[in-house]
């Protein structure tokens, strides 16, 4: 089969890539302007917002499936309409379609989301992820909506900023509750739906709710260092206003795929 996957200069897209030419897979990647620097991958530059080329690449590859990891946090164009034109050409061509969403879209609550809770956000990132997801369901809605968390890794953002706060140069939100996943388990899983049948939203996260600041704790302790020094405060003190507490409910996931999805208290164990 030949797969697209869109964003695969991404932390998760690389991901997706590595495994996927690992298993044998047909594998083209698009780039904005990092390039692609998994080998085996076939490159392809791509602007997500033209639908135009969105369209004339799908249509030159033919792929059988299309995994879509894009977005820019703080860019409407590509993470809403972006997801858009990608759906449009992933269901002009018959490719079975894969969307990326996020945790972000829900507002934050004291009890776990379900996969098919509707969307809360309460800001912009988070609203562009609910119209993205608004559109792939509308556009084709035999698509799945992978609904994930934090995502960590070597090289991950989410560790940096740990890194960062144990150093004094960030800070960490006491307040802020997510279910962090490994990228490596995520990409698993992305892959195992490929071939699947499912449809609509999939909440596929890590079964850990940890704070930001007790994954700081975490990090400090997986890298043997003095957690003293952890820059913490909450999300009120900082006067933001942004999802605190948005744990997700992937039992179903659990359920449905082979992938283990471990905790963060494995992930970052000494």
């Amino acid at each position: 089969m030949t797969l697209l996957v869109v964003g695969a200069s991404g932390f998760l897209g690389a991901e997706v890539c590595r495994q996927a030419v690992a298993a044998g897979t047909r594998v083209v990647g698009t780039y904005h302007s990092a390039g692609v620097a998994v080998p085996g991958v076939e490159p392809r530059r791509l602007d997500v917002t033209d639908r135009a080329a969105v369209r004339a690449l799908l249509t030159q590859v033919r792929p059988d499936a299309v995994v879509a990891t894009p977005y820019r946090y703080d860019d409407w164009a590509v993470t809403a309409d972006g997801a858009a034109n990608i759906a449009v050409a992933a269901a002009e061509v018959g490719a079975r379609l894969v969307h990326l969403s996020s945790d972000a879209l829900h507002g934050g609550r004291p009890t776990p989301y379900l996969d098919d809770d509707v969307p809360s956000p309460i800001h912009a990132y988070g609203a562009a992820k609910a119209a993205a997801e608004t559109a792939v369901r509308a556009i084709d809605p035999g698509a799945v909506l992978v609904r994930t968390s934090l995502i960590l890794g070597e090289g991950s953002k989410q560790i940096q900023l740990c890194l960062e706060a144990l150093a004094g140069r960030a800070t960490l939100f006491t307040d802020e509750a997510r279910c962090p996943v490994d990228v490596t388990d995520l990409a698993a899983a992305v892959l195992e739906l490929v071939p699947s049948d499912h449809a609509g939203p999939l909440n596929v996260a890590g079964p850990d709710p940890v704070s930001r600041a007790e994954m700081g704790i975490l990090v400090a302790r997986q890298f043997g260092l003095d957690p003293a020094g952890l820059k913490t405060t909450t999300t009120v003190a900082a006067g933001l206003h942004r999802p605190t507490d948005v744990r997700l409910d992937s039992s179903r996931a659990a359920g449905l795929l082979r992938t283990r999805l471990r905790g963060v208290t494995e992930l970052l164990a000494p």
